[in-house]
């Protein structure tokens, strides 16, 4: 061997960075839908952490193909635009609406992701209500925390849950951010008794009706036809006679397990039903909020006691659910007796605006994403 071969350098292959592809559908315009500033923010945070990021609609997944048309964020233009990639090693599910979910040519390609070898796909679908609920009540960790839920099939099941309950939250199966709640409210001794709310905008309708007939009457014109469920209503502890909840994100780790990302508290707007931001309501500090309920020590037991059961539900609902789960936000409420109770889980968390949860979301995306390519790169025999 002669000396210049004995010193040439020896020359590595570059590592080939992961790739994350933001799923969403193609719009009207032939590009895509969703929430741009979202996937730029996800854009940006995954570069620092060594991923290639492109956001791709179902009409380019193309399963048997190692190039796929997506858009790659440009910072310098706050635009997108259209490149030949390569195919994702991990698919993050972020189409933003149900009915888009379920038109079938979406549901085949989605179906066909979780069937697929060659596949990582997180998050698959939005949740159900009421599938959510059975899914809960199969746990004896989970059924504590279940207010006492039932479907609203007809007449006479709106009849028996109010004879059980005087506060009942109607919620519809398929609703997102408070769209179509109504509360019903019984008021023994008045002679029109049963006090009907709809959630609206930032406010809401108030009815008073005589009978149960008229009631349902009115709930039937309001829902149009759209499958309910009936949700015992729980009188949750206030912050100046403002009803706040708590508002909780989970996701999976580096090393594919749960945790709690943030917990935030949201109150309820002065005419608002729900505590939804973008319905009147406000974001706050829920151990200051406990603590003014309750008192210091009670807030730190109220706070550990959320954080335990947020997992062990986001534990149940993946396991029920038979899907790929890594993040998913939480509803809770605290009763005025320090009860705890679920309310609610999205597997399409909207963006929480504490800046602290904020950013260590996004990182979290990329942790379990960095986790499931590592876990395809070992199953394919690659390095």
């Amino acid at each position: 061997m002669s000396l210049l071969q004995e010193e040439r350098p020896t020359i590595e292959t570059p590592r080939k960075k992961p790739v994350l592809a933001i799923l969403t559908i193609d719009d009207s315009r032939g590009e895509f839908r969703g929430n741009r500033r979202n996937f730029a923010d996800l854009t940006r945070t995954g570069e620092t952490m060594g991923f290639l990021v492109y956001v791709l609609t179902i009409k380019h997944l193309m399963l048997a193909r190692k190039k796929l048309r997506g858009y790659v964020y440009q910072k310098e233009t706050n635009s997108w635009k259209q490149e030949l990639l390569p195919f994702p090693d991990v698919i993050y599910n972020r189409i933003p609406q149900r009915e888009d979910e379920m038109l079938p040519h979406v549901r085949q390609k989605i179906s066909a992701c979780r069937r697929h070898t060659r596949v990582k796909i997180f998050n698959p679908s939005f949740f159900n209500k009421w599938e959510l609920f059975e899914w809960l009540r199969r746990s004896k960790l989970t059924r504590p925390y279940i207010p006492a839920t039932r479907r609203l099939m007809n007449i006479g099941s709106l009849d028996r849950l109010m004879r059980k309950h005087e506060f009942l939250y109607l919620k519809p199966e398929s609703g997102k951010a408070g769209n179509g709640i109504m509360t019903i409210r019984m008021q023994s001794g008045k002679p029109l008794p049963y006090r009907l709310k709809i959630q609206e905008n930032k406010s809401s309708s108030t009815y008073n009706c005589a009978s149960v007939p008229k009631l349902w009457s009115r709930i039937q014109k309001q829902s149009g036809g759209e499958a309910y469920i009936a949700q015992q209503g729980i009188h949750l502890a206030s912050f100046k006679d403002r009803r706040f909840d708590l508002r909780a994100l989970l996701q999976k780790n580096r090393f594919g397990r749960w945790e709690l990302t943030g917990l935030g508290a949201r109150i309820a707007g002065a005419s608002s039903i729900t505590t939804h931001v973008p319905r009147g309501g406000r974001i706050d500090d829920p151990e200051k909020l406990l603590t003014q309920s309750f008192d210091a020590e009670q807030a730190h037991i109220l706070l550990q006691k959320a954080n335990k059961a947020s997992l062990l539900i986001a534990k149940q609902i993946e396991r029920a659910s038979r899907q790929r789960l890594g993040e998913m936000s939480m509803d809770l409420g605290i009763d005025t007796n320090g009860n705890l109770w679920f309310f609610e889980a999205n597997s399409k968390p909207m963006k929480f605006d504490e800046p602290h949860i904020r950013q260590k979301s996004l990182e979290r995306i990329f942790h379990y994403s960095a986790y499931l390519a590592k876990k395809k790169t070992k199953r394919t025999g690659g390095s």
